[in-house]
């Protein structure tokens, strides 16, 4: 069997059918995720272990494969062609390799993303913290990407960012855009956290906050002039400030509360929900930092935030079922798919 032109066959399967993954494993099909569901592709053949560890020799180098098989999990990216970019996880379950593959979309604009116009103005910040939280596979990456592309776009500023892999790649335009890969170009998050103060950057994109060392890292730099994007795999904004400041020790605690009230520019929580006509389209949570959100993070009354954001829509704050109830109203989404994906089903429902 051809390796390589059997993955780039299931890769364009995934591309010609509107997928986002592919999923690979000994014992079974290939499979791929549509619209938010599994299709098995029954007419492929059954994929074996030595099936799987060609297909790993096709997209990673002898060295990591060595590591991968030491490890037993490992992250990469795939380059298709020049054409598509995939992020890639290859891990053992029962003894057998198991890869899944994500496309990352090309970076798109704030209206192609269907994200609110305010995220363009939060981009345009100077400097302050602005986080993209909600489970794996809601689109985090690709609206970062989007803040990003409209910096690169509209303002001369040195941008760093920091990934593990690396996933949109970016062509600068107006910006300097340096793109750094974890276990490539620098050992870590921290120590390439460190480095970029004396890098003369404007804005940090941090792949993703992985323990309180990062968290204090990028928190400081919000304070001392320079833009810090993130993500965190968190719920709502009260969840995501409530898991930053219990990731420090006690005695820690009101010092990262204090500067996080500080910097804080706001929290972005979305969910990718699949649409009536076919394809996904963003429902979302937004919370701008301002002194009475502030208060909140410093008096530890972070269980009030998000009465703050049901009443904030004027100062441009929206709830998740605001957001939801639109898209219901615009004939985007279901009832039905509004409740799956709403956290407060019975407030969802007094708005219906």
């Amino acid at each position: 069997m051809e390796y390589k032109k059997e993955l780039e066959e299931l890769i364009l399967a995934v591309i010609h059918q509107g997928g986002s993954d592919l999923h690979l494993g000994a014992g079974r099909v290939p499979s791929i995720r549509v619209s938010g569901e599994l299709i098995f592709l029954v007419k492929r053949p059954i994929i074996t272990q030595e099936d799987m560890l060609s297909i790993l020799n096709e997209v990673l180098d002898k060295t990591k494969v060595k590591k991968f098989l030491e490890d037993q999990e490992m992250d990469f990216s795939y380059d298709f062609h020049g054409e598509v970019r995939l992020r890639g996880n290859a891990f053992f379950q029962k003894g057998l390799i198991n890869m899944v593959f994500r496309l990352v979309p090309k970076v798109k604009t704030m209206t192609e993303l269907h994200l609110p116009p305010i995220l363009a103005e939060l981009a345009r910040k100077k400097q302050g913290f602005f986080l993209v939280v909600g489970p794996v596979g809601q689109g985090k990456s690709t609206t970062l990407s989007a803040m990003i592309d409209v910096i690169n776009n509209e303002q001369s500023r040195n941008i760093v960012t920091i990934e593990d892999p690396i996933e949109h790649v970016y062509i600068p335009n107006k910006s300097i855009i340096n793109q750094r890969e974890v276990g490539i170009d620098t050992k870590d998050f921290n120590t390439a956290l460190k480095s970029v103060f004396r890098e003369d950057v404007n804005v940090i994109m941090i792949g993703e906050m992985r323990d309180s060392e990062t968290m204090s890292i990028a928190v400081t730099a919000a304070e001392t002039g320079h833009l810090v994007l993130s993500t965190l795999h968190t719920n709502n904004a009260s969840q995501t400030i409530d898991r930053i400041i219990d990731s420090f020790p006690g005695n820690q605690q009101d010092q990262i509360r204090s500067q996080l009230a500080a910097s804080l520019l706001g929290i972005f929580s979305e969910r990718l929900i699949p649409k009536i006509t076919g394809g996904l389209i963003p429902a979302y949570e937004l919370l701008l930092n301002n002194n009475a959100v502030a208060n909140l993070i410093r008096e530890k009354r972070t269980n009030e935030i998000d009465v703050v954001i049901e009443t904030g829509l004027q100062l441009g704050m929206i709830d998740l079922n605001h957001s939801l109830l639109e898209l219901v109203r615009a004939g985007e989404i279901s009832i039905e798919n509004a409740y799956q994906y709403s956290l407060n089903p019975k407030g969802l429902e007094k708005m219906l």
